[in-house]
């Protein structure tokens, strides 16, 4: 048990740094090719953040832990609303951009819908993989040239330049994705032990401890985001995150290894999703502003599904 809650403890700070390294060589190379800054958050920071829940899902799909593959995806999304919006908003209630309501927020609740439908024969199989990938690219696409107009500059000369060179830039994506894999590969391994020790399922942990890991750099981001009273940040943060998830990291997983799951083993879970999906929207597009009830709603959402499954276990 000591071992695996080691590797669990060491995988969680390898994919932190791994992702951490990744963005900030990615986005340095891209600086340095002349991408503005908001291109870059929208783009590599946003896939960069996602790494974590890539890798875990990826490894545990490769190795036929399509339950700890899925819980992961949906346990993040579910996270992300119920732990990081809720606690961003209790702490500095954001303001919700024009842009995201009409980008994001439909985005996500399409992503929503679309869990119930590539899972209703049981498998979500490579053409579901192909579809759900095509889908993360055309929403990238949308959002640059929604935030790029024709006839704008590629890039703004008062962009500062990265802080090291290409090659030391190179070196640190690099770096960044061995780390991301190998803290992917320890902390699959704890999970799933820690999971037989304690009499625990695998898609119950991946909805617990696999998704609240997977989901630190996020997490870290919008803590640091609301405390400074750039809670907006964090909106575009969490919705980006849940809208990649299913489309990239479901996706690409799914292309990897078919990913099993029956409609009704995940049921708690996708209601549990839709509800706080829901909720967010309403919350968004009543007062455009997510009011600190409201903030602590989705808290005690999420803290109402961990009691579900504890008594459902």
């Amino acid at each position: 048990m000591t071992t695996h809650l080691l590797f669990l403890a060491l995988g969680s700070v390898g994919l932190y740094f791994g992702a951490e390294w990744l963005v900030r060589g990615a986005s340095g190379l891209a600086r340095a090719m002349g991408v503005s800054r908001l291109a870059v958050g929208l783009t590599v920071v946003a896939y960069g953040t996602s790494m974590p829940e890539l890798m875990v899902s990826l490894l545990s799909a490769v190795q036929g832990k399509s339950a700890l593959a899925l819980g992961n995806v949906m346990g993040s999304n579910i996270a992300n609303l119920g732990v990081i919006l809720g606690v961003t908003a209790v702490i500095s209630p954001p303001h919700v951009q024009a842009g995201l309501m009409r980008r994001e927020l439909p985005a996500m609740l399409l992503t929503v819908a679309v869990l119930p439908l590539v899972l209703w024969n049981g498998v979500i199989g490579r053409v579901e993989g192909v579809a759900l990938l095509l889908g993360a690219l055309w929403f990238t696409r949308v959002t640059l040239k929604a935030i790029t107009p024709p006839g704008a500059p590629k890039h703004t000369d008062t962009e500062p330049p990265p802080e090291y060179g290409r090659p030391a830039l190179a070196a640190f994506v690099a770096l960044g994705l061995a780390v991301l894999l190998g803290g992917g590969k320890l902390f699959v391994d704890g999970a799933v032990g820690l999971a037989l020790g304690l009499g625990m399922s695998e898609r119950l942990v991946g909805l617990t401890v696999v998704a609240i890991g997977t989901s630190l750099p996020e997490l870290a981001a919008s803590l640091v985001a609301a405390l400074r009273g750039e809670s907006e940040i964090a909106v575009g943060n969490v919705l980006g995150s849940n809208i990649f998830n299913v489309l990239l990291i479901l996706g690409a997983t799914a292309l990897a290894r078919p990913v099993e799951g029956s409609l009704a083993a995940v049921r708690l879970d996708l209601v549990a999703l839709a509800v706080l999906t829901v909720i967010t929207v309403v919350s968004m597009r009543t007062a455009r502003r997510i009011q600190r009830v409201e903030g602590a709603v989705l808290i005690a959402g999420y803290g109402a599904f961990l009691i579900a499954l504890a008594v459902a276990h």
